[in-house]
C-alpha cells in the first residue's frame, strides 16, 4: 500500500520512487469500494458530535450512502461532468458526498462554512454547479442568491426539507444502494477547488482523479512514513480546502486510517486538545495559525493524555518559533511541507528521515521537481532568491483554471508551473519561504519577507498573532508595518509598541523591524488560515 520506499535515507528514497499512475483510477472506488469489498465493517469515520456524541461510520456504510446518493443525483438529472458543490462542516456526509460524486464521474466543488452569500454566489456563478449538498444553515444562504444562480437545480439539505431543498435522508432512502462507479481516466476531472484569492479573485483549479495519487509520497513523507499500525488522524482544517480534503480526508481513507470528524464553530485550543486526546489521535495536520494558539494553552500534557505520533504543518509559514515550541510541547517534531491548491504537497520535512530545519520548508517530495527559478524560467544556483516552481508533467498538478484558459497559460514559465512564491534554495537542498511576490517589501534596497519578522514578533510576550507588510514610503521604497492581535489582558499603547518594536530590532537587524505598529481586534484570513495582507495593505 505505501508508495515510499522504506529506508532511511532521503536521497535514497527519492533516488528510488516512482510514479505508478493507472490509466484507469476513481477516487471514490479508491478511497471506499476497494474497503468496503474486503473489510466493510472496518472504521472510515469517527464522528465526534459537538455533545459529546461519537458515531463510528464503517467502510461499508460508506458505500451504501454513497451508492444511494449517486442514484438519487443521477435521477435528478446530474450527469458526468458535472459540478456538484458541497457546502457542509466535517460530517460523514462530506466523505459520502465526495466518493458519490466520483464514481458518478462528475465533479467535486467543495465549498467552506464560512464562506458568506457574496463568496458562495461568485463560486457557484462561476463553476455553473448544477446541484449543492448542504444542511439547512447552506440553504439559507443560497435561498438569498438563488435567482443569481440558474445553473442550479438540485439542492439536497441533511437537516431536511426547506426552501426548495430536498431531505437528503428521505431522497437517499428510496434510491437504490446498488451502483456501478463510471469507469473514469487517471486523467478526467474528479474536483475543482477554489483558490484562496489572496491577491486577487479566487479561481477554479480543476484537477483530475490522479490528483490523490500525486499526495501519496507527500502524506508519506510529512507523517513520517505513514501509515503505521494504531494511526488515527484529525484536522481542524475545513473539508473544503485542499489542505483538509487531500492532505487529511481521502488519502487517509486510502490508507485505511479512521479519520476523526468535529465541527468547530471557531478553534478552540482547549477543545482541541481535549479531542486528541479522547479520541486517541496520532496523526495531525493543523496549520501554523492553530498551532500558535495551540501554544498560548497551558501545560497541555499535563492536562490531557495526548499521543500524537506525527504532527505536519502547511498553508503558511510555520517559524523557528512555532518548530521549538512543537518539540517541547510533544516531544514531536513538526513537519512542515508546502503546496499550492493547483499543485499542492511538493515540498515536505520527515523527521524520519533527517530531513528538518528550523525556518526551511523541507526538501522537494519524491516525484516533484521544485526549484528556485529565475524571471527567464532558469534554476537559480543556491542561496538565490527567485520564485519556487514545480515542473510538469506532475500528477499532483491540476489541469486548468475553470474557464480562464490566459490564466493557466500564464501560470507557466516554459515547463515550471510558478507558485508566485518567493524562495531560496540552500546547498543541503532545502527551501526556505520568503514571501508572496506581492508580500515581499523592498525597504532601503533590502528586500524583506514577511515570515521572519511575524515569526520573532509572535516570542514577544505580550504578541498572540502578527502580520507585516509594506508601505510606501518616499526615502525607503517601503518600510516595515506591523498589524498585532494581543494577548488577552494586554492593553495597547505607545509604549507597548516602542516595546515590540526594540524587541524585533534587538533581535533582528535594523533594516527589519516595524517602524509603525498598528494593534487590531481581529486578524483578516482566508477560510485556509492564511493572512489577506491585501486587506491589510489597504489600511496602510
Amino acid at each position: 500500500m505505501p508508495v515510499l520506499p522504506r529506508l532511511n535515507n532521503y536521497d535514497d528514497v527519492y533516488a528510488q520512487f516512482r510514479w505508478r499512475v493507472a490509466a484507469r483510477y476513481n477516487i471514490g472506488v479508491d478511497v471506499c469500494d476497494r474497503w468496503a469489498a474486503r473489510e466493510p465493517d472496518r472504521l472510515a469515520i469517527l464522528h465526534v458530535h459537538p455533545d459529546g456524541r461519537e458515531d463510528a461510520v464503517s467502510y461499508g456504510a460508506l458505500r451504501d450512502t454513497s451508492n444511494r446518493l449517486a442514484n438519487a443525483l443521477r435521477a435528478q438529472g446530474v450527469k458526468r461532468g458535472d459540478r456538484v458543490a458541497i457546502l457542509l462542516p466535517q460530517a460523514p456526509e462530506v466523505a459520502a458526498s465526495h466518493i458519490a460524486i466520483y464514481k458518478l464521474g462528475a465533479v467535486a466543488l467543495p465549498l467552506a462554512t464560512l464562506f458568506g452569500i457574496e463568496a458562495l454566489s461568485y463560486r457557484l456563478q462561476n463553476s455553473g454547479a448544477a446541484a449543492l449538498i448542504t444542511n439547512a444553515q447552506g440553504v439559507a444562504r443560497i435561498a438569498a442568491i438563488r435567482n443569481d444562480v440558474p445553473a442550479l437545480k438540485l439542492v439536497l439539505s441533511i437537516d431536511g426539507a426547506s426552501d426548495g431543498a430536498l431531505d437528503f435522508a428521505a431522497t437517499l432512502a428510496r434510491a437504490s444502494s446498488d451502483f456501478t462507479a463510471v469507469d473514469t481516466e487517471s486523467s478526467d476531472p474528479a474536483m475543482m477547488i477554489f483558490t484562496s484569492g489572496t491577491t486577487g479573485q479566487p479561481k477554479g483549479a480543476l484537477h483530475a482523479h490522479r490528483v490523490l495519487i500525486g499526495h501519496f509520497p507527500g502524506i508519506e513523507t510529512h507523517h513520517d512514513f505513514f501509515p503505521q499500525p494504531g494511526d488515527r488522524i484529525w484536522t481542524p482544517a475545513d473539508w473544503a480546502w485542499a489542505g483538509g480534503l487531500l492532505d487529511v480526508l481521502l488519502p487517509s481513507l486510502h490508507y485505511g486510517v479512521p479519520v476523526v470528524a468535529r465541527r468547530f464553530e471557531k478553534f478552540d485550543p482547549e477543545e482541541a486538545f481535549a479531542l486528541m486526546a479522547r479520541t486517541q489521535v496520532r496523526n495531525t495536520f493543523i496549520p501554523p495559525t492553530a498551532l500558535r494558539m495551540l501554544r498560548a494553552a497551558p501545560n497541555p500534557q499535563g492536562r490531557h493524555d495526548i499521543r500524537l505520533r506525527s504532527i505536519g504543518s502547511g498553508g503558511e509559514t510555520l517559524g523557528a518559533e512555532t518548530y521549538e515550541w512543537g518539540k517541547s510541547a510533544f516531544g514531536l517534531t513538526i513537519n512542515e511541507f508546502y503546496g499550492q491548491t493547483e499543485c499542492n504537497l511538493v515540498l515536505s520535512a520527515c523527521n524520519a528521515l533527517g530531513v528538518s530545519k528550523a525556518g526551511a520548508i523541507g526538501k522537494p517530495v519524491p516525484g516533484h521537481t521544485v526549484a528556485v527559478i529565475d524571471r527567464a524560467g532558469h534554476p537559480l544556483k543556491a542561496g538565490e532568491i527567485g520564485q519556487i516552481a514545480v515542473q510538469r508533467p506532475d500528477p499532483v498538478m491540476f489541469l486548468q483554471y475553470w474557464g480562464s484558459p490566459q490564466a493557466t497559460r500564464d501560470k507557466f514559465i516554459g515547463d515550471w508551473m510558478t507558485t508566485g512564491d518567493q524562495g531560496v534554495m540552500d546547498e543541503e537542498g532545502y527551501v526556505s519561504f520568503i514571501g508572496r511576490d506581492d508580500d515581499v517589501i523592498t525597504s532601503a534596497g533590502f528586500r524583506i519577507g514577511p515570515g521572519e519578522i511575524e515569526d520573532c514578533l509572535i516570542r514577544h510576550p505580550a504578541v498572540a498573532l502578527a502580520a507585516v507588510v509594506g508601505k510606501p514610503d518616499a526615502l525607503r521604497t517601503e518600510i516595515v508595518k506591523a498589524f498585532i492581535v494581543l494577548k488577552q489582558g494586554q492593553a495597547p499603547s505607545d509604549a507597548l509598541a516602542a516595546d515590540i518594536q526594540g524587541f524585533v530590532k534587538t533581535r533582528l537587524s535594523a533594516h527589519e523591524y516595524p517602524r509603525e505598529v498598528a494593534f487590531i481586534d481581529d486578524m483578516p484570513m482566508t477560510t485556509t488560515g492564511k493572512v489577506i495582507r491585501r486587506l491589510l495593505r489597504e489600511k496602510v
